[in-house]
């Protein structure tokens, strides 16, 4: 093939359908009858969490195209059009398997001693004490809204549950709110909804009759939507059952509708929710003030377009109706639910204690093997590099070394990047003590941080209060490297002690994904590390790298490059090898440098845990590839890339997918494995994960995906690396001298 070949169509899967073949592997875990029952609830629950924000940002982003009339093709050859469609068939077939697994799940969870009961199994003394639980606990919160007779209508946010209700009213009172209505018409454009401005997408919520919903002469039907209060918990414990029995909240508000609307005839109730587009972009290089502008773009996303509507089936057909012309929606944009909705709360569930043998034997992480027998960090990191793999070995020494350097006199400065941190970060924490010790410290809070914007701003504030200088950012970029430097004095000299990571500052996820992280003083790393955070504050002219390679000046063509190089080292006796471990692979330059590889007859391996838009398996064109995706109990999110480059191998580790965001759009960066004992320990990483038969999918060049051929003894990479940690340990403790008293001799 030519390379003018490689731009059909044809050899690329398109970048939204892979996502959704990654959330489907998610959901065949939650499907899966080999996993315990509290680990099916949990990739159950992720499935929603997932679904959430790909309506949020990439459905959002799909709408906004083809309602300013985009028709242009992505590389894969569909329109925005094209795509929601698409789209959407593939998520009402997840949402039907997905349902019908939280079924199966909490059928069996019910001899386990763990109920949720619907309401005609509500015995009467349940149903007492349910309806005075709403009267004293939740109704005080609950905020009935007629909907058609507000004008502007009141805003619904988006991911709440609603009870929506059909109520019969004396035409009498109906007849006053027609007049109210009235007066909303004549005020003109502002008595509409606006776009999006009270719950709808083109403002038809402040001008319906009052009367449309009724034929009576007599009364009137109305709709009142009853938002449910998300302070209280969605499964409320039952008294005096054996075990753990729950009813639903939104069943608990639609069963006693009489509590918040006295006086109504129900006629019928529902329960809703609306996803809502939050593709906001935030023009930092021309906002003045970008935390300012943060806040207002937090404030648009809860007033944007509908993009889907869930609704709890079998729904009544006036609630139903009346929500897709309120919202404006189509029909494929509406999701008719045969269960809950918003599995996420399901976590509510995962959390009830007493269930141990129904969760996966706890895996708690190890030391870090490159520090055993060490007793000061400082000593350590001196002496050798540190490769620390999270979460089989503990995230605790980063948090260590942070917190003495923030007490160490001897420290003068310490320089960081957060995108996203904990709740309540131990991190924070001694960055505060620091300055308020006198220290240097530059942190740079990344207020993009999309979903983390609201709390960045809050870290943000709390550490320009302590006394840090703090950067919001860079304009047109977000910064998503994860790097620390300290510098610190030490016998007549300056030594600095790096960080580099391809996961976040984050010691809550830090025990769930997998990532690596590395602690060094090689002087040419930490001389980059150093002129980064200058780039960072201020100094922006580009410099001569040593050993770091940064985007988006110019990573994409240095992997572009090492792809190249490879096809130059590769012979037909000794063919050239690349295995790279990504979370997911969509740059069009990087696919089609990967094509060209392949072609020279290069090996390469790669295994991405989410989107892959490569087609592997091509023939003539990625025969030579093929890829895999994991999905276990530990998110994947490392980045690893492995070069054979003749014989002299290289390593390196990012914090930047092969993605065009990534690439071109934020500050990332590349660097290397330099030591060769943490080198090697990268390497044989990389082939426990290629050597996964029992959780490795293999990706097909019809872009689904087919369980890894079993042709040897099974082998699960995450079980594999948490063993080997495990086994280090013993291995030391074994080898670790024993210290015995002498005594007298017999004798």
């Amino acid at each position: 093939m030519t390379k003018t070949d490689l731009k059909s169509p044809e050899l690329y899967i398109n970048r939204e359908l892979s996502w959704l073949e990654f959330n489907d592997r998610v959901l065949r875990e939650g499907l899966s009858e080999e996993l315990p029952l509290m680990e099916r609830l949990k990739f159950l629950a992720i499935v929603s969490s997932n679904l959430d924000e790909f309506f949020m940002v990439r459905v959002g982003g799909l709408t906004q195209q083809r309602e300013a009339g985009v028709r242009r093709h992505d590389f894969a050859g569909l329109t925005p059009e094209q795509q929601l469609l698409a789209i959407a068939e593939g998520v009402h077939a997840m949402a039907e398997e997905q349902t019908r697994g939280i079924a199966d799940v909490l059928g069996q969870l019910r001899d386990h001693g763990l109920r949720i009961h619907e309401p005609a199994d509500w015995t009467d003394d349940q149903r007492d004490y349910l309806r005075s639980y709403l009267t004293k606990e939740v109704a005080p919160v609950l905020t009935p809204m007629a909907l058609e007779e507000l004008d502007p209508p009141p805003l619904l946010p988006g991911l709440r549950l609603n009870v929506a209700v059909v109520v019969e009213r004396p035409a009498e009172d109906a007849s006053d709110a027609a007049d109210d209505d009235t007066e909303g018409e004549d005020a003109g454009p502002q008595g509409g909804g606006g776009n999006g401005g009270g719950g709808g997408n083109g403002g038809t919520g402040g001008n319906r009759d009052a009367g449309a919903l009724g034929d009576d002469a007599q009364t009137v039907e109305k709709i009142v939507v009853i938002p449910v209060p998300p302070q209280f918990k969605r499964f409320i414990p039952l008294p005096g059952a054996q075990g753990n029995d729950f009813a639903r909240l939104e069943d608990v508000i639609a069963e006693n509708v009489s509590v918040a609307l006295p006086g109504c005839r129900v006629l019928a109730t529902g329960v809703f929710r609306i996803t809502r587009d939050a593709d906001v972009s935030v023009q930092d290089d021309e906002a003045g003030d970008l935390l300012h502008a943060i806040e207002d773009a937090l404030l648009a996303r809860r007033r944007r377009r509908a993009v889907r509507l869930e609704l709890q089936a079998p729904a009544d057909p006036r609630i139903r109706q009346w929500l897709i012309d309120w919202l404006e929606l189509r029909a494929e944009e509406v999701y008719d639910i045969q269960g809950m909705l918003d599995a996420k709360a399901l976590w509510q569930l995962v959390g009830c204690e007493g269930y141990g043998k129904l969760r996966d034997d706890d895996w708690p992480p190890q030391p870090p093997a490159d520090l055993l027998g060490e007793d000061d960090l400082w000593e350590a990191i001196q002496d050798h590099d540190v490769l620390i793999s999270l979460p089989y070995e503990s995230f605790d020494p980063v948090v260590q070394l942070i917190d003495q350097a923030a007490d160490d006199p001897n420290v003068m400065a310490i320089k960081q990047t957060l995108y996203r941190t904990s709740g309540d970060s131990p991190i924070v924490r001694a960055l505060e003590r620091a300055a308020q010790g006198g220290k240097e410290v530059i942190v740079l809070v990344e207020l993009k941080a999309r979903f983390d914007e609201a709390q960045n701003v809050n870290w943000a504030r709390r550490l320009e209060d302590a006394g840090c200088h703090v950067i919001y950012g860079i304009a047109r970029f977000k910064t998503h490297s994860k790097a620390l430097l300290i510098v610190r004095r030490e016998a007549n000299r300056i030594r600095r002690y790096v960080h580099l990571s391809t996961g976040n500052y984050n010691d809550k996820t830090a025990r769930i994904y997998s990532d690596l992280g590395l602690l060094t003083c090689n002087r040419d790393v930490a001389a980059d590390v150093a002129a980064f955070f200058n780039l960072l504050t201020g100094y922006s002219e580009t410099v001569g790298w040593s050993k770091l390679t940064i985007a988006p000046t110019g990573l994409r063509q240095r992997f572009i490059d090492l792809i190249d190089r490879e096809i130059q080292a590769s012979t037909p006796d000794r063919p050239g090898l690349i295995i790279a471990k990504v979370n997911s692979l969509q740059d069009v330059d990087v696919i089609r440098a990967l094509y060209r590889a392949s072609q020279a007859g290069v090996q390469i391996k790669l295994n991405i845990r989410g989107i892959c838009c490569l087609r592997p398996g091509v023939p003539g064109v990625s025969e030579n590839i093929t890829v895999t995706s994991i999905v276990d109990r530990f998110l994947e999110h490392a980045r690893i890339f492995y070069f054979r480059n003749g014989g002299h191998e290289e390593v390196y580790l990012s914090s930047a997918d092969w993605m065009r965001r990534n690439l071109s759009k934020r500050l990332e960066i590349l660097f290397p494995l330099i030591d060769p004992r943490v080198k090697d320990r990268a390497i044989e990483m990389l082939d426990i994960y290629m050597a996964d038969n029992v959780k490795a999918k293999r990706l097909r060049a019809d872009g689904t995906y087919e369980p890894v051929p079993r042709s040897g003894p099974p082998v699960r990479a995450q079980e594999k690396l948490y063993e080997q940690a495990v086994e280090t340990i013993r291995a030391d403790e074994k080898t670790a001298p024993q210290f015995q008293p002498m005594r007298r001799p017999k004798g």
